[in-house]
């Protein structure tokens, strides 16, 4: 683990603060808005902005509309994965930066009373030393001034990587996996779920259908690349 994430490990109950300078999450390049101009046009050319609500190809899930700017493939599929594998957490920056920029995704965010983040085990925080999607909803809500809740949704048992698992596997093991605490907090809200990827959609279902034990007014999910 580098010394930049065992920072980012040590402020995840904190709002963020780097010591570090803002560096374009691509190239590596000093930018303060963590994204120089050469790499956002590369991103623009692999820009899918989609707002997909129920009805369209999202029925019978617990959630009510999922966002997302990418296609989960090519240079931002290597980009995701280096974020969330390789150890290369200071590129939340960069993903939160490109995606805010979406005046369909800002203004469509806006709408929503709080942000919930996927949770992950505390094998897996231990393991990767941050939680990806945190990261992301943490930036977000700070840019949106939407109210941050990272003490609602909890991930109670650790299991394989959804990844590495086909559809049917999927569904099963992310079954029971997830809990609610402090459900009072989103009840009669307007909810928007994070997350980082979007394949079969059984991750961020999973973790609906718990937060409707709560009553929320809507929960929408938003994340980066959908497959």
């Amino acid at each position: 683990m580098t010394k930049f994430n065992k920072i980012v490990r040590q402020t995840l109950t904190v709002p963020f603060v780097s010591i570090f300078p803002q560096v374009c999450g691509i190239c590596g390049k000093i930018n303060n808005n963590s994204l120089c101009n050469k790499c956002e046009l590369l991103l623009k050319k692999q820009q899918d902005v989609n707002i997909i609500t129920k009805g369209e190809d999202i029925e019978e899930k617990y959630f009510s509309e999922l966002m997302y700017v990418f296609k989960y493939e090519g240079q931002i599929r290597k980009l995701i994965i280096d974020y969330k594998f390789n150890d290369k957490s200071y590129m939340y920056l960069m993903f939160v930066n490109f995606l805010l920029k979406s005046q369909k995704i800002f203004e469509n965010v806006k709408k929503y009373d709080k942000i919930v983040p996927v949770p992950i085990s505390r094998k897996r925080w231990k393991d990767r030393g941050y939680n990806q999607s945190l990261l992301l909803a943490r930036e977000i809500a700070k840019l949106t001034n939407l109210n941050l809740l990272n003490n609602c949704l909890l991930k109670t048992k650790n299991i394989i990587e959804q990844s590495k698992l086909n559809k049917e596997d999927r569904e099963k093991n992310i079954q029971g996996v997830y809990g609610l605490k402090n459900g009072q907090l989103i009840e009669n809200n307007k909810v928007l779920l994070v997350d980082d990827i979007y394949t079969t959609g059984s991750t961020v279902n999973e973790c609906s259908k718990i937060l409707m034990q709560s009553n929320p007014a809507k929960i929408g999910v938003l994340v980066l690349a959908r497959d």
